[in-house]
């Protein structure tokens, strides 16, 4: 188990032991879940990163597109 605090300011420090097991990240994304306080690592430019691979591929938006339509057919 390991504690943090929470301050004041409603601050919270992430134990160091916690973020190196999670991965390090600036933002994250928070959600209560029954009373839990869920944090999840978010990288911002994964999304610049996933397109720039797309285009490496020679995947268009019409590909991405159509396998969205297909994967969601009944």
């Amino acid at each position: 188990m390991v504690v943090a605090k929470r301050t004041i300011k409603n601050q919270l420090t992430l134990p160091k032991a916690v973020v190196e097991q999670a991965g390090i990240a600036d933002y994250y994304d928070v959600i209560c879940d029954n009373g839990r306080i869920v944090l999840t690592p978010l990288h911002p430019g994964g999304a610049a990163a996933a397109r720039t691979r797309l285009v490496e591929l020679g995947i268009s938006e019409a590909d991405v597109a159509e396998a969205v339509t297909w994967a969601r057919r009944p």
